[in-house]
């Protein structure tokens, strides 16, 4: 249904009640209303690195950390960046400081 018709029906309908469901409409609508607003996100609760940390771990501590991310949006980098250590060889150190910087950089695009 189109907007516009939905917005004339809508005015049709509210237009024909009394008074009472008048109020029970608006309450019903601010309810709605507030249901769809996103809430601010939480601040992350940022876990430090702990020495000789794996890569395994340093995710599982991100995810720890960001826990009001999608992983699912985040999978293909964090995999990517996985195999690199694992297939490619590159350092653990690297890789997590990458990785801390890819959910630095989702959590920042979300609240933006």
């Amino acid at each position: 249904m189109a907007s516009l018709e939905a917005q004339r029906r809508l005015e049709n309908i509210f237009k024909q009640l009394p008074p009472q469901h008048k109020e029970t409409i608006l309450s019903f609508a601010e309810f709605l209303l507030a249901q769809t607003i996103p809430e601010s996100p939480a601040k992350p609760q940022i876990k430090p690195r702990p020495p000789n940390e794996s890569v395994i771990a340093a995710i599982k501590r991100l995810s720890k950390s960001y826990p009001m991310l999608d992983k699912a949006k985040m999978l293909d980098e964090t995999s990517n960046l996985m195999t690199e250590h694992m297939l490619k060889g590159r350092d653990s150190v690297e890789i997590i400081d990458e990785l801390e910087a890819v959910f630095l950089r989702h959590y920042k695009e979300q609240t933006t």
